[in-house]
């Protein structure tokens, strides 16, 4: 079902506020960076292990052990978030056959569409 003018107007508003006020927010980062399932699970290993020594430290009177699982902890947090560079896209090769693009409409024109279909008995 189509939106009236006044919603689309009303909508539009909506989103040129939103871009002026949170345009942070509203920009996805696209400048290649991704987090890493790797750097996660690495990250998550070394916390837990610093986690180890934290409480070893406390157990045997020793503050260095401690301390060395404190600043491993927050390596592995920091190794754990920190996003890396995405692998650039390969150039297909001559020759090889190319995937037809991707459909570039959004989940909700696709869901449209299908409903549309139905209700027409097509």
């Amino acid at each position: 079902m189509p939106l009236s003018e006044q919603e689309q107007r009303l909508l539009d508003e909506m989103e040129r506020h939103l871009m002026h006020n949170d345009a942070d927010v509203v920009s996805a980062p696209r400048d290649g960076r991704t987090i890493s399932y790797r750097n996660v699970v690495y990250g998550a290993i070394t916390v837990l292990v610093g986690l180890g020594l934290l409480v070893l430290g406390v157990a045997i009177p020793q503050i260095v052990v401690g301390v060395v699982g404190f600043v491993l902890m927050i390596g592995g947090v920091m190794l754990a978030v920190t996003p890396t560079r995405a692998a650039p896209q390969a150039a297909p090769k001559p020759g090889a056959p190319q995937r037809a693009p991707k459909n570039s409409a959004s989940f909700m024109d696709r869901m449209n569409d299908r409903w549309d279909r139905r209700q027409d008995g097509g």
